[in-house]
């Protein structure tokens, strides 16, 4: 799988392996970092990890759909584009949730122990990488908008529209799906015992540049940029220093890179030092830093309500008009049934 899942707990337990540093005189003539020994790394977080995506699933998908709502509504009003992109993000965080925490890791790994068809994991694998890579770009997408909004005003008014924000949000999705094909032949890290293939070093380094290391060049070239052009104005005394819509920018992004770090710097020790399979150190390293990165998909509610005063009063207003639709609904099937009872009553 693309976001691998923690195995059971319930699996026999395996002799724990000492650390491949080259002091232990056992692997004096191993040949490289890969040793040719049976055991496999046991899964020391227990149940742990599938208590953590339980409580993230349940919590987290509520609330980023109470954020498409309240994003929708938002969008619709003031027809921003930023508000079209962060409604873009909250949805690829949704699939994500539902894709690789329920389906990947709860279902698949926990539930079904990964006895499941290996065709059915690679295309589970296309969806997962397809839904990371849309949800990052989306937020690089978010970055270009803001950046020409700040430092190409002009330009940015004559070519904003909603017509092509809907355009460069659907090349994105569209874009993401068919970078998410060649992971089919994504290795299960978790059983990956032979040494990495150059095709699976290439899919490796391909995940980590997609999901990481360009759009995170993309985030500092841009957003310094921004700041620079903030602070020039801010001199000069024509606006605050840090604008709201900035201020979520720079912590979408921030906590995209500090949450993801990581996941890729295990996933490329993994790849040239000790793997998964054979250290039950680096298998413990890449469960935490997977529970870490899909924290990302939950935070930015937090966020928004943090910094935005407008979407903490637009997401009390969804509250409020679910409340009371379901106290009208309520209201009526009391008084029909009332009506009903009335008139077998009368009747009688």
């Amino acid at each position: 799988m693309g976001l691998a899942g923690p195995e059971t707990a319930g699996q026999p337990q395996v002799t724990l392996l000492p650390a491949l540093n080259g002091s232990d005189p056992r692997y004096h003539d191993v040949d490289g970092h890969w040793p040719e020994i049976p055991e496999r790394s046991p899964c020391v977080a227990g149940i742990i990890p599938v208590i953590y995506y339980s409580v993230l699933l349940s919590l987290g998908l509520p609330v980023n759909l109470l954020t498409t709502v309240a994003l929708a509504r938002l969008a619709a009003r003031t027809r921003k584009p930023s508000y079209h992109y962060l409604l873009a993000l909250t949805a690829s965080d949704i699939v994500t949730q539902v894709v690789i925490v329920f389906v990947g890791f709860l279902l698949q790994g926990a539930v079904l122990a990964r006895r499941v068809p290996q065709a059915v994991v690679r295309t589970a694998n296309i969806l997962e990488f397809a839904a990371n890579h849309a949800s990052v770009w989306i937020a690089v997408l978010l970055t270009v908008d803001r950046y020409n909004a700040l430092c190409r005003p002009l330009r940015h008014r004559a070519t904003s529209s909603p017509g092509r924000t809907h355009r460069a949000i659907a090349t994105v999705f569209s874009t993401a799906l068919l970078t998410g094909i060649p992971f089919y032949w994504w290795l299960d890290v978790w059983r990956d015992a032979d040494p990495p293939s150059t095709l699976d070093k290439l899919l490796k380094w391909a995940h980590c540049l997609i999901v990481y290391f360009i759009p995170c060049n993309v985030f500092l070239v841009t957003n310094s940029a921004i700041i620079l052009r903030l602070r020039k104005k801010s001199q000069r005394g024509l606006q605050p220093w840090m604008s709201k819509s900035t201020a979520i920018l720079l912590g979408v992004t921030s906590l995209f890179a500090l949450l993801w770090a990581p996941r890729i710097c295990v996933m490329l020790y993994h790849l040239y030092v000790a793997p998964v399979h054979r250290d039950w150190r680096v298998h413990l390293a890449l469960d935490i830093a997977n529970m870490v990165a899909m924290l990302n998909t939950a935070v930015n509610f937090g966020l928004y309500c943090f910094i935005s005063k407008t979407f903490r009063a637009t997401v009390r207003q969804v509250i409020h008009d679910a409340h009371m639709s379901c106290t009208l609904k309520s209201q009526s099937k009391g008084t029909v049934v009332e009506l009903v009872l009335k008139s077998v009553g009368g009747e009688l």
